[in-house]
């Protein structure tokens, strides 16, 4: 019997029972509906939000301790469905950021262990999304990633080191393919 309670402290020990209604109730909304409505739901559940922000599909959020305490997303930021915030350490999303399709952004790495278990012990870093920026669909933010304020990830890019401002990155690992202008552009 002894064994079972460990299991099953082990098992259900990081069980986060508003992220569980919250996620339930973000599972009510159809997809692509709803989206200030699944943002209420998340800051109702503790995590810090800005107005105006909408997210189209109920992301997946992990982590260990006081995870509510650790995501941080400003004002009029989009989250399109299928985002996943690992919050091992802060993400922090500043306003009129922009992620598209399933964005993966993770902040817990491994150190290397031995040749048993390479995977070693969890080492966390931060992660900055800056204002304005966008992206891609399907990008991956590596831990201890800062990226400029407007600037652009590619979609499928992983995103390894520091993005400077305004630069369109892409590519695994992700590298600069251009500078881009600080002012607005019209399509047409």
């Amino acid at each position: 019997m002894q064994k079972l309670a460990k299991a099953a402290r082990d098992d259900f020990g990081q069980l986060r029972p508003r992220l569980l209604v919250a996620h339930l109730l973000m599972s009510l909304v159809p997809f692509n509906t709803g989206g200030r409505l699944r943002m209420r739901i998340l800051r109702l559940a503790g995590f810090r939000i800005g107005r105006g922000t909408t997210i189209w599909g109920p992301p997946t959020i992990v982590g260990v301790g006081n995870i509510y305490q650790r995501l941080t997303v400003g004002e009029n930021v989009f989250f399109n469905a299928g985002c996943l915030f690992d919050l091992a350490d802060t993400i922090t999303i500043d306003d009129e950021a922009v992620l598209g399709y399933e964005v993966m952004v993770i902040t817990g790495a491994h150190d290397f262990g031995s040749h048993r278990r390479r995977a070693g012990e969890v080492t966390p870093k931060p992660v900055h999304i800056g204002a304005g920026s966008w992206l891609g669909a399907r990008c991956t933010i590596l831990p201890g990633v800062t990226i400029g304020e407007g600037a652009v990830v590619a979609a499928g890019a992983v995103v390894t080191k520091p993005v400077p401002p305004d630069t369109l990155v892409g590519g695994v690992p992700a590298v600069v393919i251009r500078q881009l202008g600080r002012e607005a552009t019209v399509p047409g």
